[in-house]
């Protein structure tokens, strides 16, 4: 799900982080799964975005894996797709990742998720995927 640009990039960076920000990045991800979501989300995102890597998907593609009835995939085109195609309201795409945007977007989805039938509920990126062809 993450291209394969974004994927050699990200494998580089972590084996040239230094051990503080391999910890930062490890704290990052275990806050976001198991504790404070946003400060979590921030430190991913801060530290990457430092190296130019501040990617929805880099940011998102861990949590869908680990949660994926609840957490969402944030691929760009899809996502600006679903904001325009669907109107949603108050939802405004930006490529700098936000853990406000996220925490929005992934709340749109899980409504929209919840007015389909069951087969379509129980994976937040197959739905999303669903939602892309469907438009």
């Amino acid at each position: 799900m993450v291209s394969l640009f974004e994927k050699p990039k990200f494998r580089d960076l972590v084996k040239a982080m230094s051990v503080s920000e391999k910890e930062r990045l490890s704290l990052g991800l275990k806050e976001f799964l198991h504790g404070n979501q946003g400060f979590g989300f921030d430190l991913m995102s801060d530290l990457l975005h430092e190296y130019k890597l501040a990617k929805w998907t880099l940011l998102t593609i861990c949590p869908v894996y680990y949660r994926p009835s609840v957490e969402v995939f944030i691929k760009p085109t899809t996502a600006k797709g679903v904001i325009e195609y669907f109107e949603l309201e108050g939802l405004q795409y930006s490529p700098n990742p936000t853990y406000e945007f996220y925490r929005a977007y992934r709340e749109q989805i899980n409504q929209m998720k919840a007015e389909v039938d069951a087969s379509l509920q129980h994976d937040n990126a197959a739905f999303c995927g669903f939602l892309m062809l469907s438009m």
